[in-house]
């Protein structure tokens, strides 16, 4: 999952993007409105985190600019401003959720998590392809009854697959959708992460290269 952190503090921002990446996010940050209003137009977010307090504005007016355009991307706003009458004014203009300053990054990537699984086709809380079950919510998967240990990375890419199970995903989506602008997609990055994600899951194969297209994952590519 893609997140745009809407910041002006530099070290808090950086804090928020470093600890929501440990937790399996790939994150950009923008430090003004003009700079997220023009990520937002180049590149496709399952959620924005919008401080209120910018250099250039409210982050409430750019919320509020992409709901009556009719960008349904999950909000949430984080902020200093705690009063009742800023909380009900984020509602209004179109925020999704609303988190106040000082927090605790844990409810943050929960909150997060929980909007993500909102959207129009939401990821599941728990899914079972043949032999594997994956807890979401939990970065759980267990094959052939044995626990899986894979890094926030891998398990993002596995996320991908496992809910587009029987689509093919390109590497150009895989890396829209699980690395953030820190990326080099001219690297073999993609494939570094698939080849791990291949060996700790072990035999049979689950992830299958199409030649110049993608990978995929099968509705049922391996026995139970």
């Amino acid at each position: 999952m893609r997140i745009l952190v809407i910041e002006d503090d530099e070290r808090l921002g950086n804090e928020v993007a470093a600890g929501l990446r440990s937790a399996g996010f790939a994150v950009d940050l923008a430090p003004n409105l003009v700079e997220a209003d023009l990520k937002i137009a180049v590149n496709t977010y399952d959620c924005l985190v919008v401080d209120r307090g910018l250099p250039d504005g409210d982050g409430l007016a750019l919320v509020a600019t992409k709901r009556q355009a009719g960008q349904r991307v999950p909000v949430l706003m984080l902020t200093a401003r705690d009063g009742l009458a800023d909380r009900i004014a984020g509602f209004e203009h179109g925020a999704d959720d609303y988190l106040v300053k000082p927090f605790a990054l844990p409810e943050l990537v929960a909150r997060l998590r929980a909007l993500c699984r909102r959207r129009e086709q939401p990821t599941p809380a728990h899914l079972v392809l043949g032999d594997i079950d994956i807890d979401f919510p939990r970065h759980r998967v267990v094959r052939a009854g044995i626990l899986r240990s894979l890094t926030a990375k891998e398990f993002g890419v596995l996320e991908l697959l496992a809910t587009r199970a029987g689509t093919v995903v390109s590497r150009s989506e895989l890396i829209e959708c699980c690395w953030d602008e820190m990326a080099e997609p001219a690297s073999n990055v993609v494939d570094a992460v698939i080849a791990q994600l291949r060996r700790k899951l072990g035999a049979p194969p689950v992830i299958e290269t199409v030649r110049g297209t993608g990978f995929v994952i099968g509705h049922q590519p391996f026995a139970p």
